[in-house]
């Protein structure tokens, strides 16, 4: 498994809208891999293929090191579709594509999603709370949807300096980063 450079807040792959996955193979198999692996090494709880340069519909959660979800198992969500949404949640959220930037975001808080599993098979789940949180945000990702463009236009404004600071490369992570200020393809690894 390898850890993949992730995206930094500026880059157009986060604006894009990912492709449907269409087929299975080992190839996949091995990109989901390296996906769990760098959210694990970034110390995140979900990720989506175009943080890491793929257009591909493809999610990983994995909120296995939160005390209140401990028992709930990492999962990947090819091409996931929410269904149906119900109820409403205020949480902080955060990015390890917007790192260092934590902001209070609404979202549903009970969600029905269809997916594809790692063998190609159609499921579908019920997820509530954080789980069904940070479904959502990862969804939000593969559409070009960042979860600072929920944040009202003050808010924003305010958070324009440090916004341009990420998109500069300025911040210290522990995972690898593509950002402005690198020709895209080149890594910059920023230790904390």
């Amino acid at each position: 498994m390898s850890v993949l450079p992730i995206y930094m807040y500026g880059q157009s792959v986060l604006r894009r809208k990912a492709k449907p996955v269409r087929s299975q193979d080992d190839e996949l198999t091995k990109f989901v891999d390296d996906m769990f692996e760098t959210v694990r090494e970034a110390g995140g709880i979900g990720l989506a293929a175009n943080q890491v340069g793929a257009f591909q519909r493809i999610i990983v959660v994995d909120v296995s090191e939160m005390e209140e979800t401990k028992d709930q198992a990492p999962i990947a969500l090819i091409n996931p579709e929410v269904l149906s949404e119900e109820g409403k949640c205020t949480m902080e959220e955060g990015c390890l594509s917007i790192p260092e930037v934590r902001e209070e975001v609404d979202r549903p808080e009970v969600i029905r999603v269809r997916y594809k599993d790692l063998e190609f098979k159609d499921r579908e789940l019920v997820a509530s709370g954080l789980v069904a949180r940070v479904m959502l945000h990862e969804i939000d990702h593969l559409n070009g949807v960042l979860f600072v463009d929920y944040l009202d236009p003050a808010k924003k404004k305010l958070l324009r300096g440090r916004l341009n600071k990420i998109q500069r490369g300025e911040v210290e992570v522990s995972y690898p980063i593509v950002s402005d200020v690198l020709p895209v393809g080149r890594q910059s690894v920023q230790a904390k």
